[in-house]
């Protein structure tokens, strides 16, 4: 399980260290691909594999779905951990999630995030200030 959150730097390069922790569970090739709120998703192959065919059932007939499936699959790369665990991020990648060299990666169950730091810092106080309010309406569905 990827679980934490740990700050980093994006090099000149465009390449950024993941964390020790999460590099035996991610393996020598990842997925990154464009997330949600300005992030970027790192899936592990095995976790891509499952998240990709989920996407492949949703119905072509739909709006939505056809451009979460453009987002998701026309956003992806298969990219490389070098031996010092670094992942390069393409331009267009790194333009989509605004990075610029401070960067935040954490853990979240099987898929690693990449935010840009202040991105991430202003939507972490947003997502903590309704943190009652989320907890409430997921108890009334039972997962509390």
């Amino acid at each position: 399980m990827l679980i934490g959150e740990y700050r980093h730097t994006l090099d000149p390069k465009k390449r950024v260290s993941l964390p020790a922790r999460f590099r035996k569970i991610l393996g020598k090739k990842v997925v990154i691909t464009k997330g949600f709120e300005s992030c970027l998703f790192v899936y592990p192959e095995s976790a891509w594999k499952k998240v990709s065919e989920k996407l492949a059932q949703l119905s072509t007939g739909r709006r939505d779905t056809r451009g979460l499936n453009r987002l998701m699959f026309g956003g992806a790369v298969i990219s490389d951990v070098d031996s010092l665990g670094r992942v390069l991020i393409p331009d267009f990648l790194k333009d989509f999630a605004h990075l610029k060299t401070e960067v935040v990666v954490i853990g979240v169950h099987e898929r690693v995030e990449i935010w840009d730091e202040k991105t991430w810092n202003a939507y972490k106080s947003t997502i903590e200030g309704e943190a009652d309010t989320i907890a409430e309406k997921l108890g009334e569905i039972g997962v509390f």
